[in-house]
């Protein structure tokens, strides 16, 4: 039987007007309750929504009703919205392209050194091929190891297979304390590109470069225990 049989035979059955038969009346609830009954039949919604369609049709009449007022409260309506969404976008741009992307903590516990010893010479030769290539991660890795461990081999600070970085800018400011605030700066810089996902630098590389040449050639602080040339 078709929905709209179903429909039709209901409403027989409930008004009885046929032949000579006086027709039934019906109080107005159990009118109600038999249309109802009939109409929760499966057959009368075989071409509704899924649950998924409905929620994604109040979804958009949620977002429809946001941006409505949205524009309604914004200078120039739909227009001005249309406006400060792209500055935005454009401001949210400039400072992806200005800071990165979002980096960690960098990790200050990590070592500075892999367990491959290697002179100061090494690290700066290996420094330099990367920076030649553009590889600027490798580049300013090598370059801050080449510090680390210039400053070992003149005794500046004793050797140490764990040491990170922040303890060997820590204990060189020590020894040459004209360039604490430069050796902090390398060992931050040298963490966030290690540890943090920070993408290093051409001038990162050249300043790190700078205070590696500049400090091979500063004459130690003589307050600083063992400290030599």
């Amino acid at each position: 039987m078709s929905a709209p049989g179903g429909v039709l035979m209901a409403a027989a059955w409930l008004t009885r007007a046929g032949g000579d038969e006086p027709p039934v009346t019906i109080s107005r609830d159990p009118a109600r309750r038999a249309a109802e009954h009939e109409l929760s039949k499966p057959a009368y919604h075989q071409n509704d929504p899924s649950w998924f369609m409905r929620a994604l049709n109040k979804f958009w009449e949620w977002i429809d009703k946001l941006l409505s007022a949205a524009s309604g409260a914004t200078p120039g309506g739909a227009v001005g919205l249309i406006v400060i969404v792209l500055a935005i976008v454009a401001v949210a741009a400039a400072l992806w392209w200005r800071l990165g992307t979002p980096r960690r903590s960098p990790t200050s516990t990590a070592r500075l050194f892999d367990d491959r010893p290697r002179s100061a010479a090494e690290h700066r030769a290996a420094a330099e091929a990367h920076a030649a290539q553009g590889h600027w991660n490798q580049a300013v890795q090598e370059r801050m190891r080449a510090l680390v461990r210039s400053l070992e081999e003149r005794a500046l600070l004793d050797p140490r297979p764990g040491r990170t970085a922040d303890e060997a800018a820590g204990e060189a400011s020590r020894a040459l304390p004209q360039h604490t605030d430069r050796l902090r700066t390398a060992a931050r810089d040298f963490d966030d590109v290690t540890y943090g996902g920070r993408s290093a630098t051409p001038e990162m590389y050249q300043r790190l470069t700078a205070l590696d040449t500049e400090a091979e050639h500063t004459t130690p602080s003589l307050a600083a225990p063992g400290a030599a040339r």
